[in-house]
């Protein structure tokens, strides 16, 4: 079926700001660090738009996609002969929408960000929110019956097209307000984690949104926010929208189940490691490859399964590895269960050279390949968290899952070079250097 509808603030208080839910706001008074979505007297910044691909849309010929936008706006705008006014308009500062005409689109694109917004709809209402054009935070009647067979009774603010039973199908808890009184969102959207609160219920745990268009990609990096019309009135108040920079992103992802990780790296020195240590060197509290030298060094403890959370810093055409259950020897690719390619997105054009899909950064080196994309600028501190479960891993990039794959299914190898040890059932962690200074901070692991 069609898709139903920094300041640098000590860490405890950034930890509070995460937890609660902000007031109500007026749109004459934004919070701090926000800007208004909508100006509330008329469309300026948005354009029409549909269920469609974002990724899709950006890739048409210029003259293909100003047609098709050009189309949805003119829906957007269109008036309804029964009211005299348009699909879209505004009265008392309020975004009113008939249920007709395409989605209310944000011209500019977003990529890890925080929006307020109100609601108010009526009866039988069927609407939401997309994220980065990807459908949807889920917004309709929770006492229409006809509809609890799809989840309508437990309430809006769920990520309703994710697959059944995967975190943020359903929301927490039924937390809507009866109708005709207004409805209140915090949408928070890291990577491809969402954390959805509704009348200050938390509704939504950082759950990672699916891909509605192409479920074995993970949602694109930006995209525009979208309000949906699906056949009811609604009406919206009180936007706001704040971008969210990389160093908070990486600290609203690093506190998720925080609790249990022990510190890998001692940030003086590399204590508790062994390995061609004289090839790497600690830099304000990061370890560092130094430039021309590599090898691999390696925790002295061996670990089975676990998560390990860490930052990455690359220079253009940056390459190391991350050594997965490694023996203490030979080439961690090869005798260890993998080496996890750490490699710049741009290598091919800085070196000029051709790589194999299952060389991008997050791969399995020579094994499974990585979605791409993910990664910020070179100089730029990425964070990455990789659980290792089995013969199975998982790779997540800035909050998007680039590799989730069985080792144990794996047939095919980059030049047919077998890989004895990727059934390895434990092993070392470490890094896999290759002459560049790449640079590792706040490594920590988990056993499972």
């Amino acid at each position: 079926m069609k898709p139903l509808r920094f300041r640098p603030w000590a860490p405890l208080l950034a930890a509070l700001v995460l937890l609660l839910p902000y007031p109500p706001v007026s749109a004459e008074t934004p919070p701090e660090g926000f800007s208004p979505l909508f100006n509330g007297k008329d469309l300026t910044g948005f354009r029409g738009g549909d269920t469609y691909d974002h990724r899709k849309l950006l890739s048409l010929p210029e003259a293909e996609r100003k047609a098709l936008i050009d189309k949805w706006t003119a829906s957007m705008l269109e008036v309804n002969p029964k009211s005299g006014k348009p699909h879209w308009y505004f009265e008392n500062g309020e975004l009113v929408n008939d249920g007709l005409g395409a989605y209310a689109t944000t011209e500019k694109d977003y990529g890890d960000f925080e929006l307020l917004i109100d609601y108010k709809t009526v009866p039988k209402a069927d609407s939401g929110i997309y994220l980065r054009g990807v459908p949807q935070v889920q917004i309709w009647d929770s006492t229409e019956k006809e509809k609890f067979n799809i989840g309508a009774d437990k309430g809006s603010g769920a990520l309703w097209n994710n697959s059944p039973g995967a975190p943020g199908k359903d929301p927490l808890v039924l937390a809507d307000e009866p109708f005709g009184q207004w409805n209140q969102f915090r949408i928070m959207m890291v990577g491809s984690r969402v954390s959805v609160w509704l009348n200050g219920k938390q509704v939504v745990k950082n759950a990672v949104m699916e891909n509605y268009y192409d479920r074995k990609l993970p949602v694109p990096v930006k995209g525009p926010i979208q309000l949906q019309t699906h056949g009811g009135e609604i009406r919206w108040r009180n936007a706001f929208v704040r971008e969210i920079p990389p160093a908070e992103a990486d600290r609203i992802l690093s506190k998720d189940g925080e609790s249990g990780f022990t510190p890998l790296l001692n940030g003086r020195d590399l204590k508790g490691w062994a390995g061609p240590l004289d090839n790497y060197e600690v830099v304000d509290g990061a370890v560092k490859c130094k430039a021309g030298k590599g090898g691999t060094i390696y925790t002295e403890k061996e670990y089975g399964d676990f998560v390990v959370r860490l930052e990455y810093k690359l220079p253009p055409g940056g390459n190391n590895g991350l050594a997965i259950r490694y023996p203490g020897k030979g080439d961690t690719a090869y005798e260890g269960m993998c080496e996890l390619q750490v490699l710049d997105d741009n290598y091919e054009k800085v070196t000029n050279s051709k790589i194999d899909p299952r060389q991008a950064h997050g791969s399995a080196y020579g094994m499974a390949a990585a979605a791409r994309g993910f990664q910020r600028p070179p100089g730029e501190w990425n964070y990455e968290e990789v659980t290792v479960t089995g013969s199975k891993i998982r790779v997540e990039l800035n909050g998007f899952v680039v590799l989730d794959t069985d080792l144990s299914q794996i047939k095919e190898y980059l030049a047919n070079s077998p890989h004895p040890g990727k059934d390895r059932v434990r092993g070392h962690f470490g890094f896999a250097g290759h002459n560049d200074p790449v640079m590792f901070r706040n490594v920590r692991l988990r056993e499972l």
